[in-house]
C-alpha cells in the first residue's frame, strides 16, 4: 500500500473516530475525490508559453482554460469565451469572454490579459518554442523576427470583456487551434508582480478548473479545485495529483497496486501479458500524431545528401517495429501528415508499396550511391532518444536494421526529459534524433507547418527549401478549401521527396485505466482534462 493511500485511510479513521467521540462535529456531507494520473516525464515547465510536451499539456489543461477547450470526448467547446463573431471577410474575430470567469486568486479574467499573454507568445525575448502558432494574427510574424513592436499585434481590448483579433488573412481553423495551451491568458497583474517565479506554487495564479498547490521535482504536482472556477459546481474531482515516471514498468506496478486511476503510457514488455490478463484496463485507441526519425540538417553529411537519408529511411522495416517491437496497434507511417486529417489526402510515396526486400536493394543502391559501404566510406552514427523504455526498445531495432543491412556502426544516446528537449531543439544533437508530433488540432498544416524555414527550433531537422514555404505561405492565405489542400498536398510531397524526415508509425494512445474511473473516452486526440472525470467511492 503506497504512503497517499495509508495517509488517506488515516484521515478517514481519525475524522471517524473524531465524530464518534464528539457527537457536536458533523461529517462532511460527501469525502473529498482525489484523482491520481500517471504523467510520463517531470514537466519542462508549467508556463503555458513556453512548454511544448504531451506531459506539460495535459497539467496546463486543468489549470487554465483557453478559449475553446477539449471536452474530454474528442470534441471542443467554449470556455473562456462565451461566443465569438468573425467579420465577413474572416479577418477580424470578436470573442465575448465570460464576465463570471476568475482567476484563482478571485480577481477577474479581463481582455487585458489576453491581450498581454498573446503578445508575450510572439514576443523574441520570451523565446517560446510556439510563437509562431500565432502567426495567423496581423503583424506577429514580424514581431517575433524582430522587424515590429509587440505593441503592432492585431490583438486589442475593446472592453474588459471583449477581445478583439485581426488576421493577416482569412484562416478557417483559426479557432480550432485556440484550445493550445501557448494560446492560454495569463494574469498580468501576476506575472508582473512574480518575473519568472510567477510559475512557482504560492505564486502561480490560473483561471481554469484546478489551481496548483504542491510541484515536488521528481515526485508528484498536486492540484486542489479553483474556488473561483465558473463551473466549479460541477467538478467532482477535489484533488487531483500528477505523477511524472519515466519507467513504465513502474509506472505499471504503482497502477496495479491501485496507485494509479490511470497510467500515461503502457511498457511494450507487458502488452501480450495485458491483452491476456488485464482486457477491460488497457485502453489503445488510434491517435492523432506521428513517430518519426529526425537527421540534423545543420551538419554533414546529412545536410549534403538526400541519397543518404533516403537509405536509412528506406532500410527501416517499419512493419517489424509496429507488429514486433511496439505491438500496441500503430500503423507502419512512410508520410508525414496523419491519417483521419480533415480535407486531406494522404500522400503516400511510390516505395511505400514495395515490399521490404526492395526498400532493402534500394537503399544499399543509394548508400553506395552516396560513397559509402563496401568499396567506399565507413559510417558511424548515433541516436538521440528521451530515457523511456519503448523509445529505447525502437532505437535498439532500427539501429540493428542499419548496421545488419548497410554496415553503420550505430551508438544510442539518451537524454532526461528536460534534456533531450534542449539538445533536440537546439540542433546540438549529432546525426539523428527520436521525435514525435501530436497534432494540436485537426488541420495538414499543423504538421507541415513545422518543416518551415522560418519556424524556429520546433523545425525538427531545420529542414529550410524556398518552394516548401512558398506552398505554405499560399496555403495559408487562401479560404478556398480544395485548393488550399491541394497546396498543402503539394508541400508534404516536397518534403518525402527530399527526406526532411523519416516518418516510422502513426501513433495510437496506450493506458491502463482503473474501473473505478469514470467519464474516460478514449478519443483521437488523447484528451482527458480532469474536470470531466470521476471516481467512484
Amino acid at each position: 500500500m503506497s504512503s497517499i493511500w495509508r495517509t488517506m485511510r488515516g484521515i478517514i479513521a481519525a475524522t471517524a473516530l473524531l465524530a464518534t467521540g464528539l457527537g457536536t462535529v458533523a461529517l462532511p456531507a460527501q469525502a473529498q475525490k482525489v484523482l491520481h494520473r500517471g504523467n510520463g516525464a517531470e514537466p519542462e515547465t508549467l508556463d503555458p508559453a513556453k512548454s511544448s510536451g504531451v506531459p506539460e499539456s495535459w497539467l496546463q489543461y486543468d489549470l487554465f482554460d483557453g478559449l475553446i477547450m477539449p471536452d474530454g470526448k474528442g470534441g471542443f467547446f467554449p470556455a473562456a469565451a462565451e461566443k465569438w463573431d468573425i467579420s465577413p471577410d474572416g479577418r477580424v474575430y470578436t470573442f465575448h469572454l465570460r464576465r463570471n470567469a476568475k482567476w484563482s486568486d478571485g480577481t477577474p479574467v479581463t481582455a487585458q490579459d489576453w491581450v498581454f499573454s498573446w503578445r508575450r507568445l510572439v514576443d523574441p525575448r520570451t523565446m517560446a518554442d510556439y510563437a509562431y502558432f500565432l502567426w495567423q494574427v496581423k503583424n506577429a510574424q514580424d514581431i517575433t523576427l524582430g522587424r515590429k513592436a509587440p505593441d503592432t499585434m492585431g490583438v486589442r481590448a475593446v472592453d474588459d470583456y471583449t477581445f478583439e483579433v485581426t488576421l493577416a488573412s482569412p484562416t478557417p481553423h483559426f479557432v480550432t487551434m485556440l484550445h493550445h495551451h501557448s494560446t492560454y491568458a495569463l494574469s498580468k497583474a501576476n506575472v508582473e508582480k512574480f518575473g519568472a517565479d510567477f510559475v512557482k506554487p504560492g505564486n502561480l495564479v490560473t483561471n481554469g478548473a484546478y489551481m496548483l498547490a504542491e510541484a515536488v521535482p521528481q515526485s508528484h504536482i498536486k492540484m486542489v479545485k479553483n474556488p473561483h472556477h465558473y463551473d466549479a459546481a460541477n467538478t467532482r474531482i477535489d484533488t487531483v495529483f500528477y505523477y511524472p515516471t519515466e519507467n513504465q514498468e513502474a509506472e505499471l506496478k504503482r497502477f496495479r497496486a491501485g496507485e494509479l486511476h490511470f497510467t500515461y503510457e503502457v511498457p511494450v514488455s507487458q502488452m501480450q501479458w495485458l491483452r491476456e490478463n488485464m482486457p477491460a484496463e488497457l485502453h489503445t485507441a488510434p491517435y492523432f500524431g506521428t513517430y518519426y526519425y529526425a537527421p540534423n540538417l545543420t551538419r554533414e553529411p546529412w545536410k549534403s545528401s538526400k541519397d543518404l537519408r533516403l537509405a536509412l529511411n528506406l532500410a527501416v522495416d517499419r512493419d517489424i517495429l509496429v507488429d514486433k517491437i511496439n505491438q500496441r496497434g500503430e500503423i507502419p507511417a512512410y508520410s508525414f501528415v496523419p491519417p483521419n486529417t480533415t480535407n486531406y489526402t494522404q500522400q503516400i510515396p511510390d516505395y511505400a508499396r514495395w515490399t521490404q526486400a526492395q526498400r532493402d536493394a534500394k537503399a544499399k543502391e543509394l548508400f553506395a550511391k552516396a560513397g559509402y559501404g563496401p568499396g567506399g566510406k565507413p559510417l558511424e552514427l548515433e541516436i538521440l532518444y528521451n530515457t523511456q523504455e519503448n523509445h529505447r526498445k525502437v532505437a535498439i531495432a532500427v539501429a540493428s536494421m542499419w548496421q545488419q543491412k548497410l554496415g553503420i556502426k550505430v551508438t544510442l544516446n539518451n537524454q532526461e526529459w528536460k534534456v533531450f528537449l534542449s539538445t533536440r531543439d537546439e540542433k546540438k544533437f549529432k546525426d539523428i534524433t527520436r521525435h514525435g508530433w501530436i497534432g494540436d488540432y485537426n488541420d495538414a498544416n499543423n504538421f507541415l507547418e513545422l518543416l518551415r524555414g522560418d519556424i524556429g527550433k520546433q523545425n525538427p531537422s531545420a529542414f529550410a527549401d524556398p518552394q516548401f514555404d512558398l506552398l505554405m505561405a499560399e496555403a495559408n492565405t487562401t479560404s478556398d478549401t480544395a485548393k488550399r489542400a491541394t497546396l498543402l498536398q503539394q508541400a508534404e510531397r516536397l518534403m518525402i521527396e527530399e527526406m526532411a524526415v523519416m516518418p516510422l508509425h502513426f501513433y495510437s494512445s496506450r493506458h491502463m485505466v482503473s474501473p473505478k474511473l469514470i467519464g474516460w473516452v478514449d478519443n483521437l486526440q488523447d484528451h482527458h482534462p480532469s474536470r470531466f472525470l470521476d471516481v467512484k467511492p
